[in-house]
């Protein structure tokens, strides 16, 4: 891969941080999507041999320093669901958009799951009412992020 495909990847993977940490108003905070696990399966079920496991620790140490979170939370969290990516992306490949979504929906609940068993086990575990929109929200918005992100890697050829 050149490095400008690498460079643009790690672009938009920038800019799911940047969109996840946009101020929003109180009352839509809870049903924000899940920008930075969309981004990271596309990429990990495009690119399944250079975007993986160490892609996601990294990301999700730069998201923890941007929120605040504990130290490695987000960082377990992303290289769980790279890693799950990975494992199922011949699968994920030859579905439809509408069963990606659904596949992606599992991947969101489990990564859910995770965060909200880690931050049960080192804080008060809370149950926004919002929480678990967040994964449905974010499947309903995958053809959409997977038609951007393969028009964006078709458009500068990343392989």
């Amino acid at each position: 891969m050149k490095p400008p495909g690498l460079l643009l990847i790690w672009l938009t993977l920038l800019l799911a941080l940047i969109l996840t940490i946009v101020p929003l108003p109180e009352w839509i905070r809870p049903y924000r999507p899940d920008w930075v696990s969309l981004v990271l399966i596309y990429w990990c079920m495009a690119l399944p041999h250079r975007i993986g496991v160490g892609t996601g620790f990294s990301l999700g140490i730069l998201f923890d320093s941007l929120t605040g979170t504990l130290f490695g939370q987000h960082a377990l969290n992303l290289s769980l669901l790279a890693y799950l990516s990975q494992v199922f992306y011949t699968q994920l490949r030859v579905m439809s958009l509408a069963q990606q979504a659904c596949a992606v929906l599992l991947l969101l609940v489990v990564s859910h799951a995770l965060n909200q068993l880690i931050t049960g086990a080192t804080s008060r575990l809370s149950f926004a009412p919002g929480y678990w929109w967040i994964p449905l929200i974010s499947a309903l918005l995958w053809p959409w992020i997977f038609a951007t992100l393969r028009d964006l890697r078709r458009r500068y050829r990343i392989r």
